[in-house]
């Protein structure tokens, strides 16, 4: 479509709304505005590209993108005063007047019954030619107005999560465009996991879109979101939708995530017990162990069908034994590990303590491991107040286990 047809026919530029879902109540808490343009009744065309076209003058891309928001903001008067409007708005464009112009239209509406409020700007930032202090100054001088903003298309990469501290949003959002397959899921995971420990110290909300699958949302729903959406949940639309138009199925949906949940923690609580009760028989048959290999070595017969490596460290992380290695259908022995310290891994000395004190064996989480590269996970146990035997769990043996991986 040719941008000079859309600027002389601004009557046919129009707002279509996408429902955003919240996890604790099931219902719709605000909508995404996003711009259409009628080509004939009943048939519309996406002015993301328009928008998105560094060749058109910024001006006119203003006046459009203006257009769409307060003849979305007018239909916005009818919606109840809890619900959140999510506003998107390229950096360049925003900083557009120094941004008093974004500012001005708002606080036109405030006055015709929407408060500022319960605007959330989605900024979006990633091509943006500006001073990105200016920038970081205009979002913290929206904000005393009590404007909430949204650090958008998160999940592509975590470069910025610097930046994103100090600007302190309200939300985050989590883009799943990237997990089209469980392919992707792991990868994300990773990026995921930065995001959402920044989100917990900052307080922010997870806000994941482009939900287009179940399993996209049970991702979502595991991983901390507290709001929904995409085209699996509402296609964006001309009108706004009952707030409890999914609030049934929403239901069904997390109540199946969470027996699942349920299910596999059950089976880890399961390995872990007959982890701690086959330990116990070991170490008693292996009681007169010369040295910890002689030891590890033993292990490793009985644990053949599990593990892949194992070695001991002391309290304070530092590795007294050599590692034993699977390497292909033998264990080998690997005396460089010894003197290592392992206390720099996350929760390494949380998990010592707990072990010393509780007097029984953890099961890890699934990581990646450093070496291999597979998803393993590791059962630790107490040899004694001092020493500590680590298993590392092959992924085969956790494929081989429902509810382990």
């Amino acid at each position: 479509m040719d941008a000079l047809d859309i600027l002389t026919d601004l009557d046919n530029v129009v707002p279509f709304f996408q429902p955003i879902f919240s996890a604790d109540e099931h219902r719709v808490i605000g909508y995404e505005i996003l711009g259409r343009y009628r080509k004939t009744e009943g048939e519309y065309i996406s002015l993301g590209p328009f928008f998105h076209d560094d060749s058109i003058p910024e001006e006119y891309r203003l006046e459009v993108d203006n257009t769409v928001l307060r003849k979305a903001l007018n239909l916005c008067l009818s919606l109840e005063k809890d619900e959140l409007i999510f506003v998107n708005r390229d950096a360049d464009l925003l900083m557009h007047g120094d941004g008093e112009i974004f500012l001005e239209l708002l606080q036109d509406f405030q006055e015709k019954g929407i408060q500022i409020s319960r605007i959330v700007l989605e900024i979006s930032e990633r091509n943006y030619k500006g001073d990105i202090g200016q920038l970081d100054n205009l979002l913290n001088y929206y904000r005393t107005y009590g404007l909430k903003i949204a650090i958008d298309k998160m999940g592509n990469d975590s470069s910025h999560l610097d930046r994103i501290a100090r600007l302190e949003p309200n939300l985050l959002k989590i883009d799943l465009m990237s997990m089209r397959s469980n392919n992707n899921a792991a990868a994300l995971q990773d990026i995921l996991y930065s995001i959402s420990m920044l989100a917990r110290k900052l307080g922010a909300t997870l806000l994941f879109e482009n939900i287009e699958m179940e399993y996209q949302l049970q991702f979502a729903w595991k991983n901390g979101g507290r709001y929904y959406q995409g085209y699996y949940l509402q296609v964006p639309q001309p009108e706004f939708v009952h707030r409890d138009v999914q609030k049934n199925y929403l239901k069904d949906k997390f109540h199946k995530f969470i027996a699942h949940e349920k299910k596999k923690l059950e089976t880890v609580h399961k390995l872990t017990e007959s982890f701690q009760i086959k330990l116990v028989d070991l170490l008693n048959k292996y009681k007169k162990y010369l040295n910890y290999e002689e030891l590890l070595v033993c292990l490793g017969k009985d644990l053949d069908h599990a593990a892949f490596r194992m070695y001991i460290c002391d309290e304070d992380g530092f590795q007294e034994s050599a590692n034993i290695f699977k390497s292909q259908e033998d264990w080998i022995i690997q005396p460089e590990y010894v003197d290592k310290n392992w206390s720099w891994r996350s929760y390494f000395l949380e998990n010592i303590f707990k072990m010393r004190y509780e007097k029984k064996g953890i099961l890890s989480d699934l990581y990646s491991d450093i070496e291999t590269g597979e998803t393993i996970r590791t059962f630790s146990y107490p040899l004694s107040s001092k020493h500590y035997l680590f298993i590392d769990l092959s992924y085969g043996f956790l494929y081989e286990n429902d509810g382990l991986l």
